[in-house]
């Protein structure tokens, strides 16, 4: 049932531009401070098994987890920048984790030395299968990149020895994970090694969540334990409060709820079942339509950071985890290969460009676990929020090596294809060379997107061939304008689902020209979003904008944006924001001097015009620490610098 395929990822060169830069920085900086982090923290010797009761550094549970992130990064970077010295790194550590599988093909440092009284004990809670299956998408990636089956036998092994625990044979376990993950690793070995029993094993896990009666009640009791419902544990959360095929609203932990459900996608995909692809659409639009941020992050709540209700989407209290954000990406990826569409690419777009990048500091040393939308210094240490700044590290350090490996694949989400048409999903500035119907085609994009509207993609073909190029028209635009060979092409008419499809024949040195236009925009929420109500945002093509306190001094949120106020672009001309575009206007704020030392007063307060300037919101916390505002007060015009009284029976 899928109807694209992806470009492979060591097939596309970013080079220079916007992600030349941030993939630059992911290679040279993230992937080494990451390795050295993981060995401080313990991670990478954990699989030396020598691990002794006492000893300070007791392998987590989901530890193995971000060693295997981050070979799949690594593995990711090697294939479009070879590095010897990562790649020693990268073996040295595959031979690791390989020398650490047990006889019967099990593999989990934590559950070999610390507990394997407690192997499969409980699938709700201890990751087990999580960790699995990221070890297999590390081996997927090493094995596609270097061709070596060190990993990727490894793996399989692994796989074989789980396929004989879980089912419904008779003597298996009727489990299944309380984290998903395995469940797209599992499609992606069936897809290198066309073992369908991997193929088999995803379904299962994926159909049997959420029958009753539950697992996690039965391996409860059998821990001596009270099941779940009995000590606060709601099914939700781990997406099991219904089996899968009923689900239409997306529930519990956000990263959990899109891994889950890329999985079910990567399923639909290879086996066209449209009852599984109709609980993925009503899952999707949920999502989008009602649960999630502006900047495509997902989660309200640090309270066991998950989904709430719908427009539930408080700023300052926000989750939105980085991880979170990443899967949905992962979702979305899926979806667009079964159906394409713009609204799955948009989102990605969306998501890469605000909610994702934020989760690391531009020098990629420091990261982000959440990424509000609204920070104030001094009130996280009350609300179980982590303080606003990037840390070096975390002790639950999913983000920086699941970013890490998001960005080093990033090639794979730029361009898709059929046998006859290529797909233009992302503008990046590179290149990437495939083949259509037979023939070699070299595409080159030229473009500083984001910041600059204008993208010039050129075609060659070895020879002159007919084919299609689909070029996506982002749904944040307005006015586009595309020209082949200096033609206009109407955009209006040829549009499907948001691509502008050109079919001809295609010669050498042939040229598409977009102009997308970038006016600022202001947006609006939902009516029920009550947390932005009379408040807007500041978007320019696809880069929401915020406020920092660096720009707009203190109480960001006492500014008043009136609607009739022009905003104008400038370029930055500070050190970290030299060329890069600015957002200014004319607003109002209420003269502060007034109040001296009282809290509440009858007396309405002069409203002083100032100025505002914002930053692009992946940028924010760069600077040191301060508050951050992304949806603004705006009111009408009327709102001129005057006094009087508001009630003379105010408290």
């Amino acid at each position: 049932m899928r109807k694209l395929v992806s470009v492979p990822n060591e097939k596309v060169q970013c080079i220079d531009g916007f992600w030349g830069e941030r993939l630059r920085v992911n290679r040279e900086s993230t992937l080494p401070i990451q390795y050295t982090r993981c060995k401080t923290a313990g991670v990478i010797d954990a699989f030396r098994l020598e691990w002794k009761s006492g000893d300070a550094k007791t392998p987590h549970v989901y530890w193995d987890s971000d060693a295997a992130k981050w070979i799949e990064a690594a593995s990711y970077s090697l294939a479009t920048h070879p590095d010897a010295r990562l790649q020693r790194k990268v073996d040295d550590l595959v031979d690791l984790i390989a020398s650490a599988q047990q006889e019967d093909g099990y593999l989990n440092c934590h559950f070999t030395i610390v507990a394997p009284e407690k192997r499969w004990a409980n699938l709700r809670q201890e990751h087990e299968l999580y960790c699995a299956g990221h070890l297999i998408e590390a081996a997927v990636a090493h094995y596609e990149v270097t061709g070596s089956r060190t990993l990727l036998d490894v793996v399989c092994r692994y796989a074989d020895y789980i396929d004989s625990v879980f089912g419904r044979r008779r003597g298996q376990q009727r489990g299944y994970p309380g984290q998903a993950e395995i469940e797209l690793a599992l499609v992606k070995l069936y897809r290198v090694t066309g073992r369908s029993n991997y193929l088999d094993l995803a379904r299962y896990f994926i159909d049997e969540r959420g029958r009753r009666p539950h697992y996690f009640d039965k391996e409860a009791r059998q821990r001596g334990e009270a099941p779940a419902h009995n000590i606060g544990e709601v099914y939700d959360y781990y997406q099991a409060h219904l089996p899968v095929r009923e689900q239409k609203t997306a529930e519990g932990h956000a990263v959990r709820v899109c891994y889950l459900y890329a999985g079910m996608a990567d399923i639909v995909a290879e086996t066209g079942d449209k009852e599984l692809l109709a609980a993925c659409r009503a899952v999707w639009k949920n999502i989008v339509k009602k649960r999630m941020y502006i900047h495509g992050g997902i989660g309200s709540t640090r309270f066991r950071e998950r989904f709430t209700i719908d427009y539930d989407l408080p700023n300052e209290e926000a989750y939105a985890e980085t991880c979170a954000a990443i899967g949905l990406v992962f979702f979305a990826h899926r979806m667009l290969h079964i159906e394409p569409d713009r609204r799955y690419s948009d989102v990605i777009e969306r998501a890469l460009y605000n909610g994702i990048i934020a989760g690391a500091s531009l020098d990629g040393k420091r990261f982000f676990y959440d990424n509000y939308l609204a920070s104030c210094p001094g009130t996280h240490q009350f609300t179980g929020q982590r303080d606003p700044v990037r840390r070096d590290w975390f002790d639950t350090a999913c983000c920086p090596p699941n970013l890490a490996r998001l960005l080093a694949s990033l090639g794979q989400y730029v361009y898709s294809q059929t046998v006859d048409s290529v797909f233009v999903h992302l503008f990046v500035n590179g290149e990437t060379g495939i083949s259509i119907g037979g023939r070699d085609v070299r595409l080159v994009q030229r473009t500083q997107y984001p910041w600059n509207e204008n993208v010039r993609i050129d075609v060659s073909p070895a020879s002159s061939a007919t084919f299609t190029v689909a070029v996506r028209i982002p749904g944040w635009c307005e006015d586009a304008r595309v020209t082949v060979n200096g033609e206009a092409v109407a955009t209006t008419s040829g549009l499907s689902r948001g691509y502008l499809k050109l079919r001809r024949r295609w010669e050498k040195g042939d040229r598409i020209q977009l102009r997308l236009c970038m006016p600022v925009e202001r947006v609006e929420s939902h009516p029920s979003v009550r947390h932005n109500c009379g408040r807007i945002a500041l978007q320019r093509g696809p880069v929401v904008y915020c406020l920092e306190q660096k720009d707009n001094g203190k109480d960001l949120h006492d500014l008043l944006l009136p609607r009739q106020a022009k905003l104008a672009v400038q370029k930055g001309s500070a050190s970290l924001l030299k060329g890069i575009p600015v957002i200014v206007g004319k607003a109002f704020r209420r003269n502060a001097g007034e109040w001296k030392d009282a809290l509440y007063q009858t007396t309405r307060s002069e409203l002083r015009p100032c100025r505002i300037k914002a930053i692009p919101y992946f940028m924010w916390a760069n600077r040191g620490e301060g508050e951050m505002l992304v949806w603004i007060r705006e009111a009408d015009e009327s709102v001129a610098p005057r006094r009087g009284n508001i009630s003379s029976s105010a408290p």
